[in-house]
């Protein structure tokens, strides 16, 4: 980001106390505050993962989505349930940051005290309104995985595809993994999606591949 001239600053305890600062400063700015999960358009983009996905020979029988603030599940799940809508859409959360999830499974805006998790990326405790209302009608389930199994995950897809996910790109691997008895036989997909892992990780991730 900062080798395309954007200015970079790293404030906050976590994921939502970042946020919270970075709106602060956009207002006093005057600037507009783009937030994943709250605008739409985000959502439109991500869609297009879904739009690939679909062009596959064969329909998809489940598809797991890791669940940040919403914008990719809400988009992949939007764009399943208009074009495919026989494809079971199950978000993956991590165990440490279930704010998502309770607040999904129980139509009520529930905030955690903490987000514990190596998935940074997913680690929300305060979820957005908007997203969870996109959310509502377009997936069928969300599952919570434990950090180990998404270590799990990041080897895996290192050691068999050479790719170096971060925790929250791995989400959906470790969801499978998860559920791996209950998606036997299905043709199942997932994104993997982010790099951004942290170095304290790689050995951890590398060492055992």
């Amino acid at each position: 980001m900062e080798r395309l001239c954007a200015e970079v600053r790293l404030v906050g305890q976590d994921f939502d106390a970042a946020k919270e600062i970075g709106r602060t400063t956009a207002e006093r700015a005057g600037w507009t505050f783009v937030e994943d999960g709250r605008e739409p358009e985000i959502a439109e983009g991500a869609g297009t993962i879904a739009l690939e996905l679909c062009r596959w020979p064969e329909p998809l029988d489940s598809i797991l989505v890791p669940l940040g603030n919403g914008a990719l599940l809400a988009g992949v799940g939007q764009w399943m349930r208009t074009r495919s809508p026989q494809t079971r859409v199950i978000g993956v959360c991590a165990a440490g940051a279930p704010a998502m999830e309770r607040s999904w499974r129980t139509s009520s805006l529930i905030v955690t005290e903490t987000a514990t998790t190596i998935a940074d990326g997913i680690a929300v405790r305060v979820p957005v309104p908007e997203a969870l209302q996109a959310l509502r009608d377009v997936v069928d389930d969300i599952v919570l995985v434990e950090d180990s199994i998404l270590l799990e995950a990041m080897r895996l897809v290192f050691k068999e595809l050479g790719l170096l996910l971060e925790p929250a790109g791995a989400a959906g691997i470790a969801g499978v993994l998860l559920l791996r008895d209950q998606l036997r036989g299905q043709l199942v997909a997932t994104p993997l999606c982010g790099g951004n892992i942290a170095p304290s990780l790689i050995p951890q991730v590398v060492s055992v591949a």
